[in-house]
């Protein structure tokens, strides 16, 4: 087996982070977003991404835009949009069983990106420790994705966290 050079193994994600270490990651959009797309950096960012085992990616980015990309590529890719309007207690309520189900694969490694790493991932990521019981209450699972995802939380995600505990029935 030929041995690939660098070049070929990709470039990670801008702020990729390990939520689940082995299992479940989130970043920014592959190629960064608005102004700062790159279509080039997309394509090596991908396939970074497919080098990595990852599959499948989850977008949550409203716009299904360049998500042909995945198939270029190879990588198994799912679009559950969230956008702004959203209800959040619907969308976690078939969000959270769908992600545990992914996760419950042995080998499993799933990627989520939003536009960004900005609260509306951020809350779902903490949202969903605390809904599965992986993280015992709201604060504790705030503090602990704070510190995974190097960024404080913000009244958006701290919302989808409280919405996350009732639907745990933690409320």
């Amino acid at each position: 087996m030929a041995v690939k050079g660098k070049w070929a193994q990709g470039i990670e994600p801008r702020n990729f982070r390990w939520v689940i270490k082995g299992s479940l990651a989130v970043c920014e959009r592959p190629g960064g977003y608005g102004s700062n797309h790159r279509r080039v950096r997309r394509q090596e960012e991908i396939i970074w991404v497919r080098e990595q085992g990852f599959s499948p990616v989850i977008s949550i980015v409203a716009s299904p835009a360049n998500l042909h990309n995945y198939d270029e590529l190879g990588v198994t890719w799912t679009h559950r949009p969230f956008g702004n309007h959203d209800d959040p207690a619907a969308y976690l309520s078939s969000f959270f069983p769908e992600l545990k189900g992914l996760l419950s694969v042995p080998e499993a490694k799933v990627l989520i990106h939003g536009e960004e790493l900005g609260d509306r991932l951020s809350g779902i990521i903490a949202g969903y420790l605390v809904w599965t019981g992986l993280v015992p209450s709201g604060p504790k699972a705030i503090s602990l994705t704070e510190r995974l995802l190097h960024r404080q939380l913000g009244p958006p995600a701290r919302e989808l966290v409280t919405v996350a505990m009732e639907l745990a029935g933690h409320a």
